[in-house]
This record gives structure tokens, sequence and C-alpha cells, in this order.
């Protein structure tokens, strides 16, 4: 990946952190955005772009400009920007719905949307997104989170399809991730199973890599140790 472009969204979260690490050590450039405030100062292989609201287009547009703008160009974005919750259907309120697809899918979107047309000036880019294992059965009190994920794989699909030839695109689909805020919401689970954002971190960089030029729409499932 030495010399590769990439923007992760979300990149400041337990995950992001680790991927834009590993990335880094790969020779990469580095842009993260995130929700959260950043004092990093940008350097000519790291940058951090802090409190943007990838929900809104115009934001989301703006910092991947400025992304690309940096580097002189853009050969991968990493999606990872998303939120979770539990809540069941029948005494949650719609509005966690619509949150969540704005934080899961319209995230994704905006990002994508405002990436394509440096992208396809790389001849070798790349989109990765995060789904989850979860949204292909939901359980009870996953509905709004496993439906905006399920929409997440819908538009890996359909964009791989749209961009192919020009821009492999694909979604990694964690089981439960070892962090921190897992465990704490999970105490007597068996950490032991769960994927770390390491080994997660190992599959997306994978597929930002040029050895997986000839993945596209690819809906890969990262299940941890069961």
């Amino acid at each position: 990946m030495h010399g590769k472009a990439i923007v992760i969204t979300g990149a400041l979260g337990a995950l992001g952190k680790v991927v834009a690490t590993e990335a880094l050590a790969r020779g990469a450039r580095v842009a993260g955005i995130d929700h959260a405030a950043s004092t990093l100062a940008a350097t000519a292989d790291h940058m951090e772009l802090g409190g943007v609201d990838l929900t809104d287009t115009a934001q989301a547009t703006a910092a991947i400009d400025k992304a690309a703008a940096h580097f002189g160009r853009l050969d991968g974005l990493i999606n990872i920007a998303g939120g979770f919750t539990f809540e069941a259907v029948g005494d949650g309120d719609p509005a966690t719905w619509q949150r969540m697809y704005a934080m899961n899918v319209m995230t994704a979107l905006n990002t994508s949307r405002a990436a394509i047309p440096h992208l396809t000036k790389s001849g070798a880019g790349r989109i990765i997104n995060i789904g989850a294992l979860g949204a292909l059965q939901a359980a009870s009190g996953m509905g709004p989170y496993a439906a905006s994920k399920a929409g997440v794989h819908r538009l890996t699909e359909s964009l791989a399809a749209e961009l192919k030839g020009k821009v492999t695109v694909n979604a990694v689909l964690p089981s439960i991730i070892d962090t921190a805020a897992n465990r704490a919401a999970m105490p007597q689970a068996d950490i032991s199973k769960w994927v770390t954002p390491k080994e997660l971190a190992q599959v997306i960089l994978f597929l930002a890599s040029d050895a997986a030029s000839a993945v596209t729409g690819a809906l890969l499932p990262v299940n941890g140790r069961v």
C-alpha cells in the first residue's frame, strides 16, 4: 500500500484508529475524518479532519475534497463511521430508525459519492464499507441497527455493479468486535470468540490493496473465533 492515499471515516473510533495505524505502517498516506474534534497537525502522510458531520452531504463532500487535495490523489475510501443501538420494535422510537439510517447508510453514501470522481482517476480505486453479520438475520432488539446495515450491504452491491471496471466496492461483515465499549456492555460474554480490531483491519486493508483487484461486490463475514 506504499504511497496510496486512503480516507478513513470514523478514524478516531476504536476500529478506525487501528485501521489508520495499520495503513500508515504499510506505507499508505491516511486522512482520517471523524465527528469528534482533532488537534493533530497535518503532515505529508497523515491528516485528520475533525468535527465533520458525514450525514450532511456538503460537509462530507468538502472533507473528501480536502483530503484528495492534500495528497494530490485518492486511492481508497474506508467507511467505518456509523452507530449502534439496541431497541425493540414494539416499544421503540421510530426516530431511532431514522438515526441509524443516517449514521450508517447516509454517511457511507455521502462519502462514496464525493469520492467517486477522485477514485476513478486512481486506476485502482477502492471503497470498503462496514456492514454487519447481524444484519443477515436480525435478533430481537436489533431491528433499527440491522435494517440500516442491510442498507449498507445493498449500497455496496449496487455501487460495485455501477462502478465495475473502475472502482472495486466491498464490505466486511463483522460479528462482535472486541472493543472497550462492547466489553462493558456484555461483561459475561466469551470475548475470546470476538474479532479483534487488528484482525478486522487486516481484512479491510487487503480489500484496499492491489492484491484484491479482482474482488468487488463481496460481503465478507468476519466471524472471529467461533
